[in-house]
């Protein structure tokens, strides 16, 4: 198995650290909204009953997947 060892570089002055910041925020962002939709489709696809099962109602699922 091969591995890629790629060096990541950090500018932490000026300019280019307010960019880098914003960027890592965008991309949290991206990743919590995409997380909150996945746990919402994933929830939204079980049954009445197996929602049951674990302590939720259908009213419950925005909520949760908010949480995340």
């Amino acid at each position: 198995m091969a591995a890629i060892d790629t060096p990541r570089v950090q500018f932490a002055f000026g300019t280019n650290g307010r960019i880098g910041r914003f960027v890592s925020g965008v991309l949290a962002m991206f990743i919590a909204w995409n997380d909150a939709r996945v746990t919402r489709n994933a929830l939204a696809q079980l049954s009445d009953r197996e929602l049951d099962d674990i302590g939720l109602c259908r009213g419950d699922i925005d909520a949760i997947a908010t949480k995340i």
